[in-house]
């Protein structure tokens, strides 16, 4: 067991340098993006809804064809691909980093490491579900883009889509403040007390 959890930590780390070396010409723009993400000063959250909301309000306004949409999307990635790695050292400073940088650096790679790891194991398990109980399977995956095709229907799309996005960006500083973690407590106790009371009333 020790053997297999040491094997397991050695590729994490070795998938974590990897990753690290992929994406150390981002590495300014990953740590300045993890402070705003993380709400390190008080308006931050107030300054990346307001940018989310200026960008979906071009959007609408604007209203560009899915392939537009696309290729236009497509083109800012490959732009910024090719610009930020030489763009962002002059724009943020030296390229020398402290040993704190360096670490938190270390530990976003580290942890985008981990949710690649995370979604690849729901996606297996998720067809291991389709090979082992294929009825419970095919339940879950229909009512499930059912309800998702139900909410597309009676909220705009490009609305819902804010929404989500608004929620991603929010959620490591909900995050960070404990405020998940708080109503989630709260959610939990309320469950606990509905459960009692079923109990007593059974009883």
């Amino acid at each position: 067991m020790a053997e297999g959890d040491n094997k397991s930590a050695n590729v994490l780390a070795q998938e974590t340098a990897q990753l690290e070396e992929q994406l150390q010409g981002w590495g300014e723009v990953i740590l300045a993006g993890d402070q705003v993400l993380r709400w390190k000063k008080p308006w931050f959250p107030g300054a990346l809804m307001a940018a989310t909301t200026l960008v979906f309000m071009m959007i609408y306004y604007l209203d560009p064809s899915v392939l537009t949409g696309l290729s236009c999307t497509v083109m800012l990635l490959c732009l910024s691909d090719y610009l930020v790695p030489t763009l962002a050292p002059r724009i943020f400073g030296s390229n020398k980093w402290s040993s704190e940088q360096q670490q938190r650096f270390h530990e976003i790679c580290g942890n985008l490491v981990k949710t690649q790891r995370r979604i690849l194991g729901w996606w297996k398990r998720l067809f291991s579900l389709k090979e082992e109980k294929p009825k419970m399977y095919f339940a879950s995956v229909i009512s499930s883009l059912v309800t998702v095709a139900w909410m597309g229907q009676q909220v705009h799309n490009l609305f819902l889509t804010y929404l989500i996005v608004s929620f991603l960006l929010l959620l490591p500083g909900l995050n960070q403040h404990g405020v998940i973690s708080k109503y989630a407590g709260m959610a939990k106790r309320e469950i606990n007390k509905l459960l009692k009371q079923k109990e007593k009333k059974n009883e």
